[in-house]
């Protein structure tokens, strides 16, 4: 078998094994609802069930990226994968509210799997090509996508425990698949010497703050809103949970698939320009989002007139769709940033941006919960995401922006067209 279509396997086997992973990461934005009714959970308790797997899945990163660069990405796939399984499965048999959380911890190492299939991939690829084979395995995010298709079906014909079940067969035999198509190259082991320790003193550079903070929005709010959206539109909307999940798709599709869009386009106009559109394009939708189903009275003359604003379920979808789109883009650029700034130091430093990524993922579903229960407020979840995207542009402006040229031959606009 040459090394050409035995990368090849590589990267399809990966990129399955890591659909299959964040399928089952985001299982409790679908079976969280029953779950939810069954226990009375508050806005605030639904938040952290959700969010309690990506907690394990973010932490687990860096030594996962550790391990991968030590023992090879196959051997640590594999067995990550196989240790998901036996709690996946008794998720169907947890009854209390500490249940699911302590079984949602262990799930949730299926999150880690991103930190081992990136460099595992990467490895297999000539340099020219990396970018688009981690975009190509990055598009596995689209799972979350999956869960929404897979789960409300099951919900509805078996009931939610049928869920787990299937996940935990689906899980097993694509570790078998995995272990039978992928392969193995002694070369790409690298004495790890890395440690945890040396990986947070990273986080003594400003940049790479910047850049946890931009990833926190783009891979984060990704992960916070795919696992809210459907009880969003079944509580804003009054919509079956099949009609929900399906709705709700029409974000975590696009910002899995087209991350590998993101790459390319950050490799043609650079990290700066497509990070700078994608905040500026998240910011207008999350600013008409946040925007409550509003009823007002206005005294005319022929008397007193209510008047009616909120976004109806079409925009609402619409909208939702072109953030998916700018996410997908971003979590692509914030690695370009990375690959441009630190050659010497990628895995390092994708490992504590990563990180960050998934405690956003972590932190944000709760914070929703919160603020609803707080408020009473649906859309506060678009409130507290329109402000971190301020914190944002205004970080990236200072920081960025102020030194370019607007116009000249040193301006974006030049460069673009140089290219």
């Amino acid at each position: 078998m040459s090394k050409k279509s035995q990368a090849l396997g590589v990267l399809l086997v990966s990129t399955l094994a890591f659909t299959v992973c964040f399928m089952v990461w985001m299982m409790f934005g679908v079976i969280g609802i029953p779950i939810k009714k069954t226990l009375g959970l508050n806005a605030t308790e639904f938040g952290l069930l959700t969010a309690t797997p990506v907690l394990t899945g973010s932490l687990i990163r860096v030594p996962l990226g550790i391990w991968t660069d030590k023992y090879g990405g196959r051997i640590v796939m594999a067995l990550l994968m196989a240790a998901t399984v036996p709690a996946i499965w008794l998720m169907s048999y947890a009854t209390a509210y500490w249940h699911f959380l302590v079984i949602g911890l262990f799930v949730g190492l299926a999150g880690g799997s991103f930190s081992v299939g990136t460099p595992y991939v990467a490895r297999w690829f000539p340099k020219n090509r990396q970018g688009f084979a981690m975009g190509v395995y990055g598009a596995g995010n689209s799972g979350a996508a999956v869960n929404k298709f897979v789960a409300p079906a099951l919900v509805v014909a078996f009931g939610w425990t049928m869920v787990p079940q299937v996940y935990a067969a689906v899980m097993l035999g694509t570790v078998v698949l995995f272990w039978i198509f992928s392969a193995s190259d002694p070369a790409h082991l690298v004495p790890s010497n890395t440690k945890f320790s040396d990986q947070l003193r990273a986080l003594k550079d400003p940049k790479v703050i910047k850049y946890c903070q931009y990833y926190s929005i783009v891979f984060g709010g990704y992960v916070g809103l795919s696992l809210w959206m459907v009880q969003y539109y079944i509580g804003e909307f009054g919509l079956g949970i099949r009609e929900a999940a399906l709705l709700a798709a029409c974000f975590s599709l696009p910002g899995g698939v087209l991350r590998a869009v993101g790459g390319w386009l950050s490799d043609k106009y650079g990290a700066h320009a497509v990070t700078w559109w994608v905040m500026w394009v998240s910011w207008i939708c999350l600013f008409l989002l946040s925007y409550p189903q509003t009823d007002f009275t206005v005294l005319t003359v022929n008397g007193a007139k209510t008047f009616h604003i909120g976004l109806n379920v079409y925009a609402f979808t619409g909208l939702m769709f072109l953030l998916g789109i700018a996410f997908a883009f971003g979590k692509a650029s914030v690695f370009k940033y990375i690959a441009d700034d630190y050659p010497k130091n990628i895995g390092t430093i994708s490992g504590i941006v990563g990180l960050a990524g998934g405690l956003g993922g972590f932190v944000l579903p709760i914070l929703f919960g919160v603020l609803m229960d707080i408020t009473g407020v649906r859309s506060s979840a678009f409130m507290l995401m329109y402000g971190v995207v301020w914190v944002s542009l205004i970080w990236m402006y200072w920081t960025e922006v102020r030194r370019t040229e607007v116009i000249g031959p040193r301006s974006l606009v030049s460069q673009s067209f140089a290219h």
